[in-house]
């Protein structure tokens, strides 16, 4: 699996420590971190939680990520943000029970942590722990085991009310502030990253003539 970490402003500084636990738990199960930004570098492109939304939806509706850590200060707002897209159900996690059971229930492909929430001593184990958590079994197993059937089942309701409810990602992208999208998709790895992990022709195209 392709595990992008996206960053947005408010939080940039957390960015190693964040990448360091998500490494740390995904990589010995054979996953792949990539690390989008914010990196908290002087003068690097910003991210506001509704770039965050844009970047991740790009990002998993190409094929370029399987899965997307992000968050902002609450959580909320990037929560929101990656919602209003197609392709992209994210969930609001602050404690690893949060992320055992969005992982085992919903069978979400993002979440959002709030990282001004309770970071401080041992900010880096609840990460480790949330991860550990997230990742620990097959995504849609069901919590408890016994409502697997039907929370599998309210799952493909979902997926199918979203599709009815939400215009391809091909055509939002076009409709946004031009250098909103722009700015998203700004990031000093993302052009190497995205040319190496996109999958869909369509989208790639869209992304160069956006940024020009």
């Amino acid at each position: 699996m392709k595990i992008a970490l996206i960053m947005e402003n408010s939080q940039a500084a957390k960015n190693s420590i964040v990448e360091a636990s998500l490494k740390k738990v995904a990589e010995p199960l054979g996953h792949t971190v990539r690390n989008y930004g914010m990196y908290g570098k002087e003068g690097e492109p910003q991210l506001t939680y509704v770039q965050n939304g844009i970047l991740a939806a790009v990002l998993l509706n190409s094929g370029a990520a399987d899965f997307v850590v992000t968050g902002c200060g609450t959580g909320e707002g990037a929560m929101l943000a990656l919602n209003s897209f197609p392709g992209v159900i994210c969930g609001h996690v602050a404690t690893p029970l949060d992320a055992y059971t969005f992982a085992q229930i919903n069978d979400g492909n993002a979440i959002s942590i709030p990282y001004a929430l309770g970071f401080g001593w041992g900010g880096d184990l609840n990460l480790q722990y949330i991860f550990e958590k997230l990742f620990s079994e097959p995504f849609g197993g069901g919590y408890p085991k016994e409502r697997a059937v039907p929370e599998q089942a309210n799952k493909k309701i979902l997926d199918g009310v979203r599709a009815a409810a939400l215009k391809p990602l091909t055509e939002i992208l076009p409709a946004l502030d031009r250098e909103l999208v722009r700015g998203a998709l700004a990031g000093e790895h993302f052009d190497a990253y995205f040319a190496e992990d996109c999958r869909s022709e369509e989208i790639a195209a869209l992304v160069k003539a956006m940024k020009g």
